[in-house]
């Protein structure tokens, strides 16, 4: 086992932070950071770029080079492995292994086939000291997105929702504007913003029709938008469906009425179906297969409980306003009915702040 000092880790963690500033606009290539240190010195550093251009360890050369240093006998700080293929771009371990880096150490093995340890080893053969496992719990919560496509074929999923202390998404008359204030809904533009996707059901679609568009905030690209709707119940003019980077997901067969949705630019994906309803899972899979790394789920009480009770939730981030809204209105998972408490969904509360006068609790389920 590699012992690594307390500078290895502080500029380890210089990487992580790189690495968290880049992980949409990398999509679907990990949003990787990357730092070079020569003598005790930060001489370059960057992370990763759109895909097709630039990855961190380049970005590092070229900052380094920018910066009038040099690379030779650096030691480069790297949160993934370097790939080792020819893709899209040259392999980092060959561009690292030319620019005369010394040693390279990796937060973790990067899980994908075509690399895969095979960076480290490139590396070594050529003389580098290189290894791989500072800080990889860390470095797994960074890349949470990519490893979840790779390693499990679908992609991270943060179901976000807001309701009051009782509960309560909206009345029953569908009212749902505001629960929360503000500073929350702003919150809500940051988390959209991170991820490459938000899917909806088609009941929010109907009594909503939202945009589901990041606003006020500058983006490179918008996240494409994903509706869940098996029958065909939503308008191809909902507000949803416009501007470009819009899905529908449908069991629907029907060419004619499909026709009218592609007619607008909206790509359509085709689900099977499981139990008389769209498989979720078969969703997830295509999502992952189009790229999409980190999923948010912005949807009604029925789609929010059917993905938590197929166990396709990685997190929910749940912002709690300081109110009551009374036993009737409409709470935040639909399912059946519970005979005995143990069949409960535990949580594990993984953060806790406030954002304006609400309350945002980043929750887990236990054992996912």
């Amino acid at each position: 086992m590699t012992d690594y000092s307390a500078d290895d880790y502080l500029y380890m963690q210089r990487a992580l932070r790189l690495a968290e500033g880049a992980t949409r606009r990398a999509a679907p290539n990990p949003g990787v950071g990357c730092v070079l240190v020569n003598h005790g010195r930060v001489v370059g550093e960057g992370a990763t770029l759109a895909l097709g251009s630039d990855h961190a360890e380049v970005q590092a050369i070229k900052d380094c080079l920018a910066r009038g240093e040099s690379p030779r006998g650096a030691t480069a700080y790297v949160t993934l492995e370097p790939c080792s293929h020819h893709g899209r771009t040259p392999p980092c371990a060959e561009r690292l292994v030319k620019e005369g880096v010394a040693r390279v150490v990796a937060a973790m093995v990067d899980p994908y086939h075509e690399v895969s340890g095979r960076g480290i080893a490139m590396l070594r053969a050529a003389g580098v000291e290189a290894s791989a496992g500072l800080m990889e719990a860390q470095a797994r919560r960074a890349h949470r997105g990519f490893l979840s496509r790779v390693e499990r074929g679908r992609p991270w999923v943060t179901l976000k929702a807001a309701a009051t202390l009782d509960g309560k998404t909206a009345l029953l008359n569908g009212r749902s504007k505001w629960i929360t204030g503000p500073e929350a809904r702003m919150d809500v533009q940051r988390l959209r913003a991170a991820h490459c996707a938000i899917l909806t059901g088609s009941g929010t679609v109907l009594a909503d029709d939202p945009q589901l568009t990041v606003r006020e905030l500058q983006v490179a690209s918008q996240p494409w938008r994903v509706v869940l709707d098996g029958d065909l119940r939503t308008d191809p003019a909902a507000r949803v469906y416009q501007g470009g980077g819009a899905w529908l997901a449908s069991c629907a067969a029907d060419a004619d009425r499909l026709a009218a949705f592609r007619g607008r630019g909206v790509e359509v994906l085709t689900l099977a179906r499981l139990g008389g309803k769209a498989d979720l899972a078969d969703l997830l899979a295509q999502l992952a297969g189009r790229g999409v790394n980190e999923l948010m789920v912005e949807a009604g009480a029925g789609l929010n409980g059917a993905m938590l009770r197929a166990g396709l939730v990685d997190e929910i981030v749940l912002y709690l306003a300081p109110s009551l809204a009374g036993d009737a209105a409409r709470g935040l998972f639909a399912w059946p009915a519970l005979d005995d408490l143990a069949d409960k969904v535990e949580l594990d509360v993984a953060d806790v702040g406030m954002v304006g006068r609400d309350l945002r609790l980043t929750l887990r389920p236990r054992g996912a």
